[in-house]
């Protein structure tokens, strides 16, 4: 199939809309016509090198569309099925998947090699060149092809633009606050941080019954953001919380700490664990670049006062069963996807919807999809 698609041709540069072309569904891959992309901040990362992919790259790993075609061996989905795409696929069957993590799947070594799952081939194509989906995925355009495993069924009165962000910003954000921080009622919790995963963690903060949520962010659009989401309090920089949070917590600090900024220093974990109390827990939800091996950390301080430090992928669940609560709770009306998405794009304008972000003026845009793109 021919279709377009947005195209990274070499580092430090815009993304290229071009003609590309879109293989067939092989056994245990489905094919979807996309009506929403969600735009990370984990696939600008790609323009910059942060994030090593081998090039051409289509963009793009947070989608919701509909069914198209399926291919062999393809059960519990069907043409027609409203999806959305996870961008870790979970076989169930590797060490990590069988132990719980599916988050973690072994299959996530290969994401970036653009190279499909069902027969290691190149699904997607510009002329005779192999084009690496982003996380094989590729939202950035109005079809894709792509393994069974990389997508959730959801129902279909579900808008496509607030279910795109269940791929990625929801999942990874909520779950760093209940899965990863495991946040308890009465707690405070500090968010440094708040696009689309930080205003996901400060909703999870929120609803599971914390006390106290501190937002940190320098832009003050954001902040007035954070607070219509949830926020109790609102500072510009961690420097700035600090004397604030001793008077709130009586010398306490925060339970816990989450960092989602969109472009992760090794300086911040220093700034984060200051934040933190005794025996509490700093979670890292933020990315950076993969050479960057720098961390700022009093060592000292770190073992004395028993701090934890955690990563966190995916917001330490799976999409599969992820997905189900949260649309329970966007249903209910207590996780709020709607006012997340604050501006929708064409993809042609794709590159002035990442300028939106980096001057601060989204928590998520959306690249929408019509009958003129398919």
């Amino acid at each position: 199939m021919r279709t377009k698609g947005a195209l990274l041709w070499e580092l430090n540069s815009p993304f290229r809309i071009d003609e590309i072309e879109i293989g067939d569904p092989v056994a245990d891959e489905v094919q979807i016509r996309l009506h929403a992309a969600g735009m990370c901040h984990s696939d600008y990362h790609l323009t910059t090198g942060a994030t090593p992919i081998a090039l051409p790259a289509l963009g793009g790993h947070e989608g919701a569309g509909v069914i198209t075609k399926v291919g062999r061996n393809v059960t519990g989905l069907a043409e027609g099925d409203h999806v959305i795409l996870a961008f870790i696929p979970a076989c169930g069957e590797c060490p990590p998947c069988l132990k719980g993590y599916r988050s973690l799947c072994d299959r996530g070594a290969v994401l970036l090699g653009g190279k499909a799952i069902a027969d290691g081939t190149s699904r997607v194509h510009a002329g005779t060149t192999e084009v690496s989906p982003m996380n094989l995925l590729g939202t950035f355009a109005p079809y894709m092809t792509v393994h069974k495993d990389s997508v959730v069924k959801i129902d279909k009165d579900i808008p496509f633009e607030s279910a795109a962000l269940l791929g990625c910003a929801v999942p990874t954000g909520f779950g760093s606050a209940t899965n990863v921080a495991e946040v308890q009622p009465g707690e405070t919790v500090v968010i440094v941080g708040v696009g689309g995963i930080g205003m996901s963690a400060l909703q999870g903060a929120v609803i599971a019954g914390a006390r106290n949520v501190i937002a940190i962010d320098p832009n003050e659009w954001k902040r007035d953001q954070a607070i219509k989401f949830g926020a109790t309090h609102v500072y510009p920089s961690m420097a700035e919380a600090i004397a604030p949070v001793i008077d709130l917590t009586h010398g306490i600090m925060a339970d816990k700490t989450i960092i989602a900024v969109g472009d992760m220093k090794g300086e911040y974990i220093e700034e984060a664990l200051t934040l933190t109390t005794k025996t509490g827990t700093c979670v890292v939800t933020g990315m950076g670049s993969m050479m960057d091996v720098d961390v700022k950390l009093n060592l000292f301080l770190f073992t004395m006062l028993q701090k934890t430090l955690k990563g966190n992928i995916f917001g330490g669940g799976s999409s599969h069963v992820e997905t189900p609560k949260l649309v329970g709770l966007y249903r209910s009306g207590l996780l709020n996807i709607d006012d997340m998405v604050s501006k929708t794009y064409r993809l042609e304008d794709i590159n002035q919807g990442y300028q939106d972000m980096l001057d601060g003026k989204n928590i998520r845009g959306v690249v929408t999809y019509d009958e003129a793109d398919w």
